[in-house]
């Protein structure tokens, strides 16, 4: 997400200069939220936010929550959209530079393509790990449905470390399948641990470069939680469904599309679904270890100065030093998904998905260390 239209150099510099005061927040937390300490209670909240729902792209629309004048950072994450796209309305070819993007599918699907070759789809459940490192151009598009429910997901921006600004962009496609679930309290707290360890379920490892744990819970009336987390990592939790949750400290409920950010005052975040509650409860649980160094960013610019902001306007302007691919590449997909790519170069049909979930299960199937009394 985050669109930027391919302007000029001189436009591209004005809106850079007009913008900077804005744009050039270092370590955006607070005093307060900065300081670390070792306790093992509850983490205090530090702010809550209201994600309204607001135009993005083009004729998509977004709940964003981070990255808006109010919370314009939240070290290291630099914007979380919970958005909704269908049709030909979407994310058309854009530039990225200096962060990571981690975009979750929650309904229908989205098509994805860059400039280095990269194409494909995502399927509800599934998620992409996506480091634009040095710079990558690339679109984002829904996929048809046939009742003409749109495309929802999420999608966060983590910063990078400096050293890794350069690195060349690269793809970490997780399947649904390959998520491992937690099941606990006959089943009324399920937990999908995306990245991470939760109630001693681990993860996948080396989905992105910047440390961040990513969990989906999902809480029945009567239900509890408690995710511990690292003393330098920040953490907030945003509510999908449901406004019944009630987190470990406090007295309020946590409604519908707030996201919840937290000091880092203690070792877990926690809460509860009363057993006399009437709805079920869904929220994101993200967090990520803080990064110490300067951030100016401008849209999908990440950058640790104003000078190398500047550098990666005239890069992507030129097409040099990370976007020389976009001289010989047209995009497939901007202009709306069809059929013909899902079942050519996108290789996305739901048969072809089918078959690498098959692969996946059977492989790991084969992997399975028998038990001792099938020695």
């Amino acid at each position: 997400m985050g669109i930027i239209p391919n302007l000029n150099i001189i436009v591209l510099i004005f809106l850079f200069l007009s913008t900077l005061t804005l744009s050039s927040l270092f370590n955006s937390n607070t005093d307060k939220n900065k300081v670390i300490t070792m306790s093992g209670g509850s983490r205090s909240i530090y702010k809550v936010i209201n994600a309204i729902q607001q135009p993005e792209g083009v004729g998509a629309t977004v709940r964003r929550s981070i990255g808006i004048m109010s919370n314009r950072k939240f070290n290291p994450f630099l914007l979380f959209d919970h958005f909704a796209s269908s049709g030909v309305d979407g994310f058309p070819e854009h530039p990225h530079r200096g962060q990571e993007t981690i975009t979750y599918v929650m309904n229908g699907g989205i098509a994805h393509e860059d400039f280095t070759g990269s194409k494909g789809i995502l399927y509800k459940g599934d998620l992409q790990f996506m480091t634009a490192g040095k710079g990558i151009v690339h679109s984002e598009m829904p996929i048809p449905s046939e009742d003409g429910s749109p495309s929802v997901g999420m999608q966060l921006w983590v910063d990078l470390p400096e050293p890794l600004k350069d690195s060349a962009p690269r793809y970490r496609d997780l399947r649904a399948w390959e998520i491992p679930e937690v099941h606990e309290q006959d089943d009324k707290l399920v937990v999908k641990v995306i990245s991470g360890k939760s109630y001693g379920v681990e993860s996948l490892k080396d989905l992105a470069y910047t440390p961040v744990n990513y969990y989906h819970y999902i809480m029945k009336p009567g239900s509890n939680f408690k995710q511990d987390f690292e003393p330098d990592y920040n953490v907030f939790l945003y509510v999908l469904k449901g406004n019944s949750l009630v987190l470990t400290g406090t007295n309020e409920k946590v409604k519908q599309y707030q996201n919840v950010l937290f000091n880092t005052d203690g070792g877990f975040v926690g809460g509860e679904v009363s057993a006399d509650s009437n709805d079920e409860v869904e929220f994101i649980l993200v967090g990520g270890k803080q990064l110490n160094q300067n951030v100016v960013q401008y849209g999908p610019f990440v950058a640790t100065s104003q000078e190398k902001i500047q550098q990666a306007f005239l890069d992507y302007n030129y097409a040099r030093n990370g976007f020389d691919n976009i001289k010989n590449w047209r995009t497939l997909i901007s202009n709306g998904v069809t059929k013909e790519m899902i079942n050519g170069p996108l290789q996305g049909s739901l048969e072809h998905r089918e078959e690498l979930k098959k692969a996946y299960l059977e492989n790991l199937k084969n992997q399975k260390v028998p038990a001792k009394d099938e020695l």
